[in-house]
């Protein structure tokens, strides 16, 4: 017989694939903020050249870059989070803080989508559409 996978591997496998996740989603809130403030910097000291681009667009630009890598992290948040719930810890407690979780996460979404594009997202196609 061949050598089978046990639980206590399965969950050290589903642990470190939930860390890891959440590590990721950490970095790409980090990793964006610091971009989104590197090109606010860049932006506001080039008056001239190709780096230099309108003032008035440089904080609405600085708060869609914010905002995209939050969206990002938090996506990879809730896939952690999904990953732990259902292969780590398989409560029904756990399951209802997981959905407790996942609304909390996908109305912080919903709001910074509507505050990156000025519209619900399932706008996006309709207003393409007109334009």
């Amino acid at each position: 017989m061949g050598s089978m996978i046990s639980d206590a591997q399965m969950l050290d496998f589903a642990t470190a694939v939930a860390k890891a996740f959440e590590l990721v989603g950490i970095a790409a809130i980090i990793a964006g903020s610091l971009l989104a403030f590197g090109r606010l910097g860049v932006g506001a000291l080039w008056t001239h050249g190709p780096l230099a681009r309108e003032r008035s667009a440089l904080i609405p630009e600085f708060r869609r870059m914010l905002g995209r890598s939050i969206l990002v992290g938090l996506e990879l948040l809730v896939a952690a989070d999904i990953i732990r719930t259902v292969a780590v810890e398989p409560t029904l407690e756990s399951v209802m803080v997981l959905g407790g979780i996942v609304i909390i996460r996908t109305f912080l979404s919903f709001s910074l989508e509507v505050e990156i594009d000025g519209r619900w997202p399932w706008n996006a196609k309709k207003d393409a559409d007109a334009g």
